[in-house]
């Protein structure tokens, strides 16, 4: 597994961390007691502070994603990944409503909207890297 951090984006740190724990969790690739790298080992994997690390497993027990297991570290927590199918769901969802209501704000038509969503998806189809994949597998850098 694999974290892409855009320092450049405007979602947080953390919270991309936990969206891409909780969007490997719903896809299969973190699985329900499978143990999660410490915060130090994944802030030196991604150079980021341990402190944003910490942030978002705090996020992630809090939302009852992941749990600490006395003197092994911390786990996802049995029936995440129901839980995180159905966040993962709801966040697409959002942003979607939100990108088709400025299309529409802007004057697009519904069909003209259909039509770019479906030359976006076809241009996208196996470029783009899951946190399942490593970046050189799924053909990017």
């Amino acid at each position: 597994m694999f974290f892409s951090i855009d320092p450049s984006n405007s979602v947080a740190i953390y919270e991309q961390i936990v969206r891409q724990v909780k969007f490997a969790i719903a896809e299969g690739t973190l699985c329900p007691g499978q143990l999660l790298p410490s915060v130090r080992q994944l802030s030196q994997q991604l150079a980021i502070n341990p402190n944003t690390i910490a942030r978002a497993y705090q996020q992630l027990q809090a939302d009852q994603v992941i749990e600490t297991l006395r003197g092994r570290g911390l786990t996802v927590c049995a029936g995440a990944t129901e839980r995180c199918r159905e966040i993962r769901r709801s966040l697409i969802a959002q942003r979607l409503r939100s990108a088709l209501a400025e299309a529409l704000h802007g004057g697009l038509k519904a069909a003209e909207i259909r039509e770019i969503v479906k030359n976006q998806l076809e241009l996208l189809s196996g470029t783009v890297a899951t946190v399942a994949s490593a970046p050189n597998e799924a053909g990017t850098s």
